[in-house]
């Protein structure tokens, strides 16, 4: 078992790491001054994300890249506020605080969920270490570490992004009726992830339930409901840039990608995992659909 000091250990690499990062970011920002802001937003967060791939070879674990999905939004989406207004924080609209407001609420509660279950640098995540022992052979496992746990995440939470980006830039419309859905449905993403997340802890922390599968609170309507609160908060960011600029209804493949990435790739993996070593798993899965609620098969 992991010590406080392997804690502190791991999460002072990360933060070393991701400070790397940002000034990485940062200077290819600074000296890439033509391109529009969305494409030299795009290059930075390339370029961020290497230097998270280069950190996690280092230190033989890929799960230095786990928090960036929560981390680099919320930086991102910060600093195209603070671009579009200039840092006065009087030009700030209703909509730009509500998405603004909203995705720092997402992030910081999602980070906080990953550093409370992270041990430090001998906890790899368990997907990761099989993807190292399935990769096929003669595929180094650099390649299959920045294609496809680091670079292919990355480019799908910016195709969720490509919808904020209108929503806290294009200001000629005010505050409807579509925004109100949109703070609507962002928020309850974001308690229903927080929830599930919140369940599944309690769940798993207490000895009883060693082996069990949870079945109570969220986890009674859908075998995923934290990928279920995740997808809702991208529909959610996706309403406020259609209430900003319906021009931008085709970011919308922000959205879809990230239904298409839990359905095709984390839920199977997830189920897979659980049916291997959860002999009624296979009557969950079942009783219980994936994502969205039904009424709950009885046996």
């Amino acid at each position: 078992m992991s010590t406080g000091r392997d804690r502190a250990v791991g999460f002072a690499v990360v933060t070393a790491a991701y400070l790397a990062a940002g000034l990485v970011a940062w200077a290819v920002v600074a000296v890439a001054r033509g391109p529009h802001p969305l494409l030299l937003t795009f290059y930075a967060d390339l370029a961020a994300t290497v230097v998270v791939f280069a950190a996690s070879m280092l230190v033989a674990n890929a799960s230095l890249y786990d928090p960036y999905w929560s981390v680099a939004p919320a930086v991102i989406v910060t600093a195209w506020v603070w671009w579009h207004t200039g840092g006065e924080s009087s030009a700030v609209t209703g909509r730009q605080t509500a998405v603004l407001l909203l995705v720092l609420a997402w992030s910081i509660r999602l980070t906080a969920n990953w550093a409370s279950s992270w041990r430090g640098l001998d906890h790899e995540d368990w997907r990761y270490v099989r993807l190292r022992e399935r990769r096929p052979r003669g595929v180094p496992w650099w390649l299959v570490n920045l294609a496809g746990i680091q670079l292919m995440p990355t480019l799908v939470v910016f195709a969720g992004l490509l919808a904020v980006w209108p929503a806290v830039t294009v200001t000629g419309r005010s505050w409807g009726p579509l925004d109100v859905v949109a703070v609507a449905v962002t928020a309850a993403a974001v308690l229903l992830e927080a929830t599930a997340d919140r369940q599944l802890q309690r769940f798993t922390r207490d000895p009883a339930n060693r082996g069990g599968i949870i079945d109570r609170g969220v986890w009674r309507y859908s075998r995923h409901p934290n990928y279920l609160g995740e997808i809702l908060f991208w529909w959610g960011m996706w309403l406020f840039a259609l209430a900003a600029a319906p021009d931008w209804w085709w970011t919308v493949a922000g959205p879809v990608t990230m239904v298409l990435l839990f359905t095709f790739v984390s839920i199977p993996m997830m189920d897979e995992r659980s049916l291997v070593r959860r002999p009624a798993y296979a009557e969950h899965m079942r009783r219980v659909p994936a994502l969205l609620p039904r009424p709950v098969r009885h046996r």
